[in-house]
């Protein structure tokens, strides 16, 4: 049986042939017949001249004769039938369809089978394309993904009907890749960037990214393919990608899920999930996306039903009047009082107001980090000193706290588990925090219940402008006196903390290993003069680029990952680097070498899709946090530490990231163990990078 695939101009509904699906013009078809009449059958069937569908390419390509069909044919008709069963496909028209105005149909020659089969092939508008609309009015920008089957139809139509842009496919090695550079990108963007999945082996690999978003509280929009209708998978692996309730393995972790049944319902549930994810306290989504709904032809019944509802972002929820301003006369009034910002600035706005709160009060302000809260070389910052200040306060302010508990408490790892409170007895405690307003049960990442004594149930950022007027209602001439008296001593001790900083920076300065201090500073003195921003962690480097640089910008930092899952860093660096890209800053990171190791084909993306980003290796040649779990282990149980390198070190062979980079594709240089060829290094890798490529420079380093 020889199939035959020509395009489709109409089809007459006859009672000796089946068609699949809905045909209109511009369809393809593909006609199932015997012998060396198909052509000239398919175009009669299609109301084509034989001579046309001759010459049309697809039908061309399909009619090609194979060596056994064509000895075949020989054996039954002879050599001049085949001839001129081939020179039928030439006659006009007129002669195909009998008599002109006869109006009847032209006699079908014995030997075919009428029991023909039409498959329609295309469609001009399949539910893909609507998908596109959607996802489009969003405003969403960039869709990640390794690429998979389970959403090739709405693959397609990104590239084709969209044109690739807005949003512009993203092509990941890996699906955890593609949801930490929708993490990494929302930092600096502050809007949430496309993710999709394939079926049920792509949501377990995004799984873990889908899980540091939750943690960090970042709406990460994910989209899952399926296929839903068993009788329509097909044999084989698409049974082993496809599931019953694909949300079922992340909804412990996600906001909010939906399995659309309609193309209709998909764009509710498509506006919904992007409203609900940016609704503080903001979390990732899932919609799962079945693969007949991406793939089919949008019928004429359902085309009348298609609109795009209209997206209203919920306003943030604000602090109750009568709490903040109680908050407001506690802080005030107090002598020592100490913020502490966590997630507190969601965006610029909140980075200046978290400043005048702590101008006005006069108030050391500790940043633990989730965000961008607050200036580094700020007189109030003193993030350093904050342990001492909160144990001697009397009054502390939680903005956005993960861990208020952790704040306020010491816990002792030791044989014996304890802990302890570091705040005076009658210490006031006040948090605000949406946090408390969206908790589940399953995954403990809301850590210890703390014992506060005024509990606001609010976005922070959003509450800070009616509490910091609040708190300038009382505050009097002469409170004001001795506010800017607190002020200036907190100066001093800023100073003098810097100063130590530096002093400290330069122990061990001409070391090899280089020191995370020198690395730092290296880097500072390269970037210091351009428009950069940090797009990684610093806790394996002790903090040491907050202690030595000047972040005084919001995008300068993103902040920590969430539930500090390994692997996160390449891919959000290169994410936050991608919404740094039309901005023309220079994105720079310090890259951790196990983290470099989960998914390191997020290089070859950065170097694929032409993203600058500067990452400078901090290759100390292990998984050194668990170098000194096993340490403390081993000390607890009077086995000495010479055997802690066991299971914790990447070393014999040393891995050289330089030439795996490299052949991502990646300007790469080192290992470097030289601190004096550290600098000229990062400078020619800035000059790479401001050319808009991506570079890497490994280091060889000491443990932290």
């Amino acid at each position: 049986m020889n199939r035959v695939r020509v395009k489709l101009n109409e089809v007459r509904q006859r009672p000796d042939t089946h068609y699949k699906g809905p045909a209109k013009a511009g369809h393809y078809v593909q006609l199932a017949k015997a012998g060396h009449y198909v052509q000239r059958e398919a175009a009669i069937r299609c109301k084509l001249s034989p001579m046309k569908a001759f010459k049309d390419k697809t039908m061309s390509k399909n009619l090609s004769v194979d060596r056994r069909g064509f000895l075949k044919s020989a054996a039954v008709t002879g050599a001049a039938a085949l001839i001129s069963g081939a020179g039928a496909a030439g006659e006009s028209a007129a002669q195909q369809s009998g008599p002109a105005g006869s109006g009847t149909a032209p006699t079908l020659p014995r030997e075919v089978d009428p029991s023909g089969e039409v498959d329609v092939l295309t469609t001009d508008r399949p539910g893909g394309d609507f998908m596109v609309d959607v996802i489009k009015k969003l405003n969403i920008d960039y869709v990640a993904a390794n690429p998979g089957s389970s959403f090739r139809g709405i693959h397609e139509s990104i590239v084709n009907y969209g044109g690739n842009k807005a949003p512009e496919f993203i092509t990941c090695c890996h699906e955890e890749s593609s949801v930490a550079m929708a993490h990494g990108y929302y930092k600096i963007e502050g809007k949430p960037m496309a993710v999709l999945c394939h079926g049920t082996v792509g949501l377990q690999h995004a799984s873990m990214g889908i899980y540091n978003a939750y943690c960090d509280r970042v709406p990460v929009y994910v989209l899952a393919g399926n296929t839903i209708d068993a009788t329509m998978r097909r044999p084989g692996v698409e049974w082993d990608h496809s599931v019953q309730d694909a949300a079922a393995m992340v909804r412990d972790y996600t906001k909010w899920d939906d399995l659309p049944a309609s193309l209709p319902h998909f764009a509710e549930s498509a506006v919904r999930a992007y409203k609900i994810a940016m609704t503080p306290p903001m979390m990732p989504v899932l919609v799962v996306i079945d693969g007949g709904l991406q793939e089919d032809p949008i019928s004429p019944e359902i085309t009348a039903r298609l609109r795009i509802p209209r997206l209203t972002l919920t306003s943030p929820p604000q602090g109750d009047s009568a709490a903040v301003a109680e908050a407001a006369r506690l802080l005030a009034n107090a002598v020592n009082p100490v913020i502490v910002a966590d997630r507190a600035a969601r965006t610029p706005a909140g980075m200046k107001q978290l400043i005048e709160l702590a101008e006005t009060l006069q108030a050391p302000v500790v940043d633990q980090g989730g965000r961008m809260n607050f200036p580094s070389r700020h007189p109030l910052n003193h993030t350093d000193g904050g342990r001492a200040l909160i144990a001697n306060a009397d009054v502390i302010l939680g903005l956005e706290l993960t861990d208020f508990w952790g704040t306020v408490d010491a816990f002792r790892d030791s044989l014996v588990r304890s802990s302890r409170a570091i705040i005076k007895t009658g210490t006031k405690l006040i948090s605000i925090t949406a946090g408390d307003l969206y908790v589940k049960g399953n995954y403990q990442d809301f850590q210890r219940y703390p014992e506060v004594d005024l509990a606001i149930a609010a976005d922070a950022e959003a509450t800070l402008p009616s509490l910091i007027e609040a708190v300038k209602r009382q505050i009097n001439a002469d409170r004001k006196r001795v506010l800017q008296e607190r002020g200036g001593k907190l100066a001093d001790t800023h100073h003098r903390a810097f100063d130590r900083s530096r002093a400290d920076a330069a122990y061990a300065w001409d070391a090899s290993p280089i020191s995370t201090a020198r690395l730092s500073a290296e880097l500072w003195a390269q970037i210091k003069n351009e428009d950069w921003s940090l797009v990684s962690e610093m806790g394996g480097v002790s903090r040491w680029p907050m202690r030595l640089w000047t972040f005084d910008k919001y995008y300068q930092f993103i902040g920590g990952s969430g539930g500090a899952g390994v692997g996160y860093g390449a891919p959000a660096s290169v994410g936050a680097a991608l919404a740094n890209k039309k901005y023309g800053r220079l994105s720079v990171s310090i890259q951790n070498d196990g983290d470099f190791m989960y998914a390191p084909g997020v290089w070859w993306t950065a170097a694929h899709h032409q993203i600058p980003l500067l990452a400078v290796m901090h290759n100390n040649r292990a998984y050194h946090q668990e170098v000194m779990h096993l340490q403390r282990m081993a000390g607890r149980h009077n086995r000495g530490i010479t055997r802690a390198s066991i299971g914790t070190t990447i070393e014999s062979p040393n891995i050289d990231y330089a030439k795996v980079a490299q052949g991502f594709g990646v300007h790469a240089e080192g290992p470097i163990t030289d601190p004096k060829e550290l600098g000229p290094a990062i400078k020619r890798a800035v000059e790479v990078v401001k050319r808009g490529e991506p570079a890497l420079i490994d280091v060889v380093t000491q443990p932290r």
